[in-house]
Protein backbone atom coordinates (compact mmCIF):
# COMPACT_ATOMS: atom_id res chain seq x y z
CA UNK A 1 0.00 0.00 0.00
CA UNK A 2 3.03 2.28 0.74
CA UNK A 3 4.37 1.90 -2.89
CA UNK A 4 0.86 2.75 -4.45
CA UNK A 5 0.34 5.56 -2.33
CA UNK A 6 4.06 6.96 -3.04
CA UNK A 7 3.57 6.39 -6.76
CA UNK A 8 0.49 8.00 -6.81
CA UNK A 9 1.58 11.01 -4.94
CA UNK A 10 4.50 11.17 -7.08
CA UNK A 11 2.43 11.25 -10.08
CA UNK A 12 0.30 14.39 -8.09
CA UNK A 13 3.41 16.47 -7.55
CA UNK A 14 5.02 16.08 -10.81
CA UNK A 15 0.99 17.32 -12.38
CA UNK A 16 1.13 20.39 -10.04
CA UNK A 17 4.71 21.44 -10.27
CA UNK A 18 4.18 21.75 -13.91
CA UNK A 19 2.19 25.39 -14.93
CA UNK A 20 2.93 24.93 -18.03
CA UNK A 21 1.72 21.20 -18.46
CA UNK A 22 -1.56 22.56 -16.74
CA UNK A 23 -1.97 25.50 -18.90
CA UNK A 24 -1.35 24.17 -22.11
CA UNK A 25 -3.47 20.89 -21.38
CA UNK A 26 -6.62 23.80 -21.08
CA UNK A 27 -6.18 24.98 -25.01
CA UNK A 28 -8.17 22.16 -26.47
CA UNK A 29 -10.86 21.94 -24.60
CA UNK A 30 -11.62 25.97 -24.60
CA UNK A 31 -10.88 26.02 -28.08
CA UNK A 32 -13.82 22.55 -28.25
CA UNK A 33 -16.12 24.89 -26.51
CA UNK A 34 -15.38 28.48 -28.96
CA UNK A 35 -15.09 26.68 -31.95
CA UNK A 36 -17.92 24.13 -31.86
CA UNK A 37 -20.17 25.56 -28.89
CA UNK A 38 -20.83 28.92 -30.64
CA UNK A 39 -20.10 28.05 -34.06
CA UNK A 40 -22.51 25.01 -34.48
CA UNK A 41 -24.91 26.01 -31.55
CA UNK A 42 -27.45 28.13 -33.42
CA UNK A 43 -27.65 25.14 -36.40
CA UNK A 44 -28.27 22.61 -33.43
CA UNK A 45 -30.92 25.03 -32.31
CA UNK A 46 -32.26 25.67 -35.22
CA UNK A 47 -32.66 21.66 -36.08
CA UNK A 48 -34.75 21.67 -33.29
CA UNK A 49 -32.37 19.39 -31.10
CA UNK A 50 -32.06 22.18 -28.33
CA UNK A 51 -29.13 23.91 -26.72
CA UNK A 52 -25.53 22.55 -27.91
CA UNK A 53 -23.36 23.68 -25.85
CA UNK A 54 -25.50 22.17 -22.97
CA UNK A 55 -24.96 18.90 -25.74
CA UNK A 56 -21.18 19.50 -26.11
CA UNK A 57 -20.03 20.12 -22.61
CA UNK A 58 -20.00 16.64 -21.37
CA UNK A 59 -18.02 15.69 -24.54
CA UNK A 60 -14.96 17.95 -23.79
CA UNK A 61 -14.55 16.79 -20.11
CA UNK A 62 -14.93 13.72 -21.35
CA UNK A 63 -12.08 14.50 -23.97
CA UNK A 64 -10.24 15.81 -21.58
CA UNK A 65 -9.78 13.15 -19.41
CA UNK A 66 -9.13 10.49 -22.42
CA UNK A 67 -6.38 12.89 -23.62
CA UNK A 68 -4.49 13.37 -20.53
CA UNK A 69 -5.21 10.05 -19.64
CA UNK A 70 -3.72 8.05 -22.70
CA UNK A 71 -0.45 10.03 -22.41
CA UNK A 72 0.22 9.33 -18.52
CA UNK A 73 1.80 6.11 -20.59
CA UNK A 74 4.64 9.03 -21.72
CA UNK A 75 5.68 8.43 -18.25
CA UNK A 76 7.19 5.41 -18.55
CA UNK A 77 9.02 5.60 -21.76
CA UNK A 78 10.42 8.58 -20.11
CA UNK A 79 11.30 6.69 -16.71
CA UNK A 80 12.67 4.00 -18.86
CA UNK A 81 14.96 6.49 -20.60
CA UNK A 82 16.21 8.45 -17.10
CA UNK A 83 16.57 5.35 -15.40
CA UNK A 84 14.01 5.69 -12.61
CA UNK A 85 11.76 2.70 -13.71
CA UNK A 86 15.06 0.55 -13.51
CA UNK A 87 15.15 1.69 -9.81
CA UNK A 88 11.37 0.96 -9.15
CA UNK A 89 11.39 -2.38 -10.85
CA UNK A 90 14.23 -3.77 -8.98
CA UNK A 91 12.76 -2.49 -5.21
CA UNK A 92 11.72 -5.30 -3.02
CA UNK A 93 8.10 -4.74 -4.14
CA UNK A 94 5.51 -6.43 -6.46
CA UNK A 95 5.08 -5.06 -10.10
CA UNK A 96 1.46 -4.88 -9.42
CA UNK A 97 1.83 -2.57 -7.14
CA UNK A 98 3.69 -0.51 -9.06
CA UNK A 99 1.36 -0.39 -12.45
CA UNK A 100 -1.37 0.06 -9.45
CA UNK A 101 0.57 3.02 -8.16
CA UNK A 102 0.89 4.60 -11.61
CA UNK A 103 -2.30 4.09 -12.98
CA UNK A 104 -4.48 5.87 -9.57
CA UNK A 105 -1.53 8.47 -10.19
CA UNK A 106 -2.25 9.33 -13.74
CA UNK A 107 -5.84 8.02 -13.45
CA UNK A 108 -6.46 11.17 -10.93
CA UNK A 109 -4.28 13.59 -12.11
CA UNK A 110 -6.73 12.95 -15.64
CA UNK A 111 -9.66 13.48 -12.99
CA UNK A 112 -8.05 16.89 -11.92
CA UNK A 113 -7.84 18.12 -15.37
CA UNK A 114 -11.91 17.33 -16.47
CA UNK A 115 -12.81 18.84 -13.29
CA UNK A 116 -10.80 22.01 -14.75
CA UNK A 117 -12.54 21.74 -17.76
CA UNK A 118 -15.72 21.35 -15.98
CA UNK A 119 -15.26 24.43 -13.58
CA UNK A 120 -14.66 26.78 -17.05
CA UNK A 121 -17.47 25.13 -18.76
CA UNK A 122 -19.92 26.58 -15.99
CA UNK A 123 -17.98 30.00 -17.11
CA UNK A 124 -19.47 29.01 -20.85
CA UNK A 125 -22.72 29.03 -19.17
CA UNK A 126 -23.65 25.42 -18.44
CA UNK A 127 -26.17 24.30 -16.02
CA UNK A 128 -25.93 20.90 -14.78
CA UNK A 129 -28.12 18.65 -12.50
CA UNK A 130 -26.23 19.23 -9.24
CA UNK A 131 -28.01 16.37 -7.94
CA UNK A 132 -26.75 13.74 -10.14
CA UNK A 133 -22.70 15.45 -9.28
CA UNK A 134 -21.18 12.17 -7.58
CA UNK A 135 -22.60 9.91 -10.34
CA UNK A 136 -20.94 11.90 -13.02
CA UNK A 137 -17.16 11.91 -10.94
CA UNK A 138 -17.84 8.78 -10.60
CA UNK A 139 -17.72 8.00 -14.93
CA UNK A 140 -15.06 10.71 -15.23
CA UNK A 141 -13.01 8.64 -12.45
CA UNK A 142 -14.05 5.18 -14.84
CA UNK A 143 -13.07 6.60 -17.82
CA UNK A 144 -9.76 8.09 -16.19
CA UNK A 145 -9.28 4.66 -15.22
CA UNK A 146 -9.59 2.78 -18.31
CA UNK A 147 -7.97 5.24 -20.74
CA UNK A 148 -4.90 5.49 -17.87
CA UNK A 149 -4.82 1.80 -17.71
CA UNK A 150 -5.33 1.28 -21.67
CA UNK A 151 -2.05 4.08 -22.06
CA UNK A 152 -0.17 2.09 -19.83
CA UNK A 153 -0.69 -1.10 -21.68
CA UNK A 154 0.58 0.50 -24.26
CA UNK A 155 3.81 2.18 -22.98
CA UNK A 156 5.04 -1.17 -21.71
CA UNK A 157 5.86 -2.85 -24.98
CA UNK A 158 7.24 0.91 -26.43
CA UNK A 159 10.62 2.11 -25.58
CA UNK A 160 10.23 5.33 -27.88
CA UNK A 161 8.65 8.36 -27.07
CA UNK A 162 7.89 9.38 -30.71
CA UNK A 163 6.36 5.72 -31.76
CA UNK A 164 4.00 5.92 -28.45
CA UNK A 165 3.19 9.46 -29.34
CA UNK A 166 1.92 8.03 -33.34
CA UNK A 167 0.04 5.53 -31.87
CA UNK A 168 -1.59 7.38 -29.56
CA UNK A 169 -2.44 10.21 -31.72
CA UNK A 170 -3.90 7.35 -33.90
CA UNK A 171 -5.98 5.81 -31.39
CA UNK A 172 -7.09 8.91 -29.34
CA UNK A 173 -8.63 10.57 -32.39
CA UNK A 174 -10.93 7.82 -33.47
CA UNK A 175 -11.96 6.92 -30.04
CA UNK A 176 -13.05 10.62 -29.43
CA UNK A 177 -14.90 11.56 -32.62
CA UNK A 178 -16.56 7.96 -32.93
CA UNK A 179 -17.80 8.58 -29.24
CA UNK A 180 -20.71 10.83 -29.49
CA UNK A 181 -19.08 13.51 -28.05
CA UNK A 182 -19.90 15.84 -30.89
CA UNK A 183 -23.03 15.02 -32.06
CA UNK A 184 -25.44 12.59 -31.58
CA UNK A 185 -24.49 9.12 -32.33
CA UNK A 186 -28.56 8.03 -33.19
CA UNK A 187 -27.99 10.14 -36.11
CA UNK A 188 -25.01 7.96 -37.21
CA UNK A 189 -25.29 5.45 -40.03
CA UNK A 190 -25.43 1.69 -39.15
CA UNK A 191 -22.08 0.83 -39.77
CA UNK A 192 -20.53 4.07 -37.96
CA UNK A 193 -23.64 3.58 -35.29
CA UNK A 194 -22.09 0.26 -34.76
CA UNK A 195 -18.60 0.75 -34.25
CA UNK A 196 -19.58 3.77 -32.05
CA UNK A 197 -21.28 1.07 -29.79
CA UNK A 198 -18.39 -0.68 -29.06
CA UNK A 199 -16.44 2.21 -28.67
CA UNK A 200 -16.13 2.54 -24.80
CA UNK A 201 -15.86 6.09 -24.43
CA UNK A 202 -19.23 6.39 -26.65
CA UNK A 203 -20.70 5.13 -22.94
CA UNK A 204 -18.50 7.07 -20.65
CA UNK A 205 -19.69 10.37 -22.46
CA UNK A 206 -23.02 8.86 -22.47
CA UNK A 207 -23.04 8.56 -19.02
CA UNK A 208 -21.69 12.11 -18.39
CA UNK A 209 -24.22 13.52 -20.37
CA UNK A 210 -27.11 11.28 -18.65
CA UNK A 211 -25.65 12.48 -15.19
CA UNK A 212 -25.14 16.06 -16.09
CA UNK A 213 -28.74 17.13 -18.46
CA UNK A 214 -30.56 13.82 -18.55
CA UNK A 215 -30.10 13.18 -22.03
CA UNK A 216 -28.17 10.13 -22.20
CA UNK A 217 -28.82 7.24 -25.04
CA UNK A 218 -28.04 4.35 -23.32
CA UNK A 219 -29.18 3.64 -19.61
CA UNK A 220 -27.25 3.89 -16.38
CA UNK A 221 -26.85 0.85 -15.52
CA UNK A 222 -25.78 0.26 -18.92
CA UNK A 223 -22.74 2.75 -18.81
CA UNK A 224 -21.74 1.28 -15.39
CA UNK A 225 -21.44 -2.08 -16.54
CA UNK A 226 -19.60 -1.58 -19.97
CA UNK A 227 -16.96 0.87 -18.32
CA UNK A 228 -16.47 -1.35 -15.37
CA UNK A 229 -15.99 -4.66 -17.61
CA UNK A 230 -13.75 -2.81 -20.14
CA UNK A 231 -11.89 -1.17 -17.23
CA UNK A 232 -10.99 -4.55 -16.02
CA UNK A 233 -10.03 -5.96 -18.84
CA UNK A 234 -7.59 -3.10 -19.49
CA UNK A 235 -6.06 -3.16 -16.18
CA UNK A 236 -5.41 -6.79 -16.16
CA UNK A 237 -4.01 -6.31 -19.81
CA UNK A 238 -1.60 -3.59 -18.64
CA UNK A 239 -0.77 -5.27 -15.64
CA UNK A 240 0.25 -8.54 -17.04
CA UNK A 241 2.51 -6.26 -20.12
CA UNK A 242 4.05 -4.05 -17.19
CA UNK A 243 5.16 -7.20 -15.45
CA UNK A 244 6.71 -8.42 -18.74
CA UNK A 245 8.96 -4.85 -18.68
CA UNK A 246 12.81 -5.36 -19.34
CA UNK A 247 15.20 -3.09 -18.47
Amino acid sequence: MNTITGLWLRQLKRYFRSRARIIGSLGQPILFLLVFGFGFGPIFQKAGAGDYMQFLIPGVIAMSILFTAMFAGLEIIWDKQFGFLKETLVAPVSRLEIMFGRTLGGATVALIQGLIVFAIALCFGFHPNWAMLPLALLFMFLIAILFTALGTAIASTLDDMQGFQLIMNFLIMPIFFLSGALFPIQTLPVAIRFISTINPLTYGVDGLRDAFIRSGVFSVLTNLTVLIIVTGVFLAVGSYLFSKIEI
